[in-house]
């Protein structure tokens, strides 16, 4: 057998090092989206904060259901465009939408 050829019981290990090695990439990749998910979220909620003190202010209300309406058709078709299933960008949206409108609530109280 020549010196560079592997026997299965060296590839094993080599095949596993280097998965190890890939998923770790992986990790690296997500946890700095996840960081560019948290601060675009604050960033926007910034700008939502600041919708929702002028609302206050001009006795608007809290909640706009036609621009959610739009907004939820509006990501739901970037989804499919970025191959993310739109139901679950729908749900997530929804969710950002409710705290929204809380956090518009408090401006009000």
């Amino acid at each position: 057998m020549s010196e560079n050829a592997k026997t299965p019981a060296q590839s094993a290990p080599d095949a596993a090092s280097r998965a190890a090695e890939i998923l770790a990439e992986h990790r690296d990749s997500i946890d700095r989206l996840d960081a560019i998910l948290v601060y675009t979220l604050g960033e926007r909620f910034k700008h939502t904060q600041a919708v929702g003190r002028l609302k206050a202010e001009h006795a608007l209300p809290p909640s706009d259901p036609s621009r959610e309406a739009a907004q939820i058709a509006r990501l739901k078709d970037l989804a499919k465009r970025a191959d993310l299933d739109p139901e679950f960008a729908e749900k997530f949206l929804n969710f950002i939408i409710q705290e929204v409108i809380h956090h518009h609530l408090k401006h009000q109280e």
